[in-house]
C-alpha cells in the first residue's frame, strides 16, 4: 500500500507521510522525568493526538512509565452527575489499556469508592499496581 497525506485523524507511520511525532515535542521525556506539566495547544488536525500517542509508546516502551492517551469526553455526557461522569472516563481509561499497554501495566479492577474520591481512588490503585512504574496520564480534549 503507498504511503498518503492523512487529514482526517492519527497517523500511522509506515501509513502516512509524516515528522517523527515524538521529535516535535523533544523537552517533554524530561518533563515526565522530573513530574512535570506540559500542554500541548495547537489548531486542529497539526498531529497533536498522534505526537501524543507517540510519546505516550515510547514512555511506555522505556519501561520506567505506563503512559496512555484517553479522552475526558466521555465524562461531559453526564453534565453534573459526576459520578457518572467519573465511571465514563474510568471505562475509558480501561478501553484505551486494554489497546495501547501490555497487559502487566493495565489497570486492575477499579475500587469501591464514593462519587467524590472514585477517580483518585482508581488511579491510585493502578499506580500500585505497577510496581517499579511512574504511572502517568494524558488527556485529551476537543472542542
Amino acid at each position: 500500500m503507498a504511503r498518503r497525506f492523512q487529514t482526517a485523524g492519527p497517523c500511522r507511520a509506515g501509513a502516512d507521510y509524516m515528522i517523527p511525532a515524538v521529535s516535535r515535542l523533544p523537552e517533554v521525556p524530561e518533563l515526565v522525568e522530573q513530574e512535570g506539566y506540559f500542554v500541548v495547544h495547537a489548531p486542529r488536525q497539526t498531529g497533536k493526538t498522534t505526537t501524543l500517542t507517540a510519546l505516550a509508546e515510547e514512555l511506555t516502551a522505556k519501561g520506567r512509565h505506563a503512559a496512555l492517551l484517553f479522552s475526558c469526553e466521555a465524562g461531559r455526557a453526564a453534565r453534573d452527575d459526576y459520578g457518572a461522569a467519573t465511571r465514563d472516563i474510568l471505562s475509558r481509561i480501561r478501553a484505551a489499556a486494554d489497546t495501547a499497554l501490555p497487559r502487566d501495566l493495565r489497570p486492575p479492577p477499579w475500587p469501591e469508592a464514593s462519587e467524590g474520591t472514585l477517580l483518585a481512588a482508581g488511579l491510585s490503585a493502578w499506580a500500585r499496581a505497577c510496581p517499579g512504574l511512574w504511572c502517568c496520564s494524558s488527556t485529551r480534549s476537543t472542542r
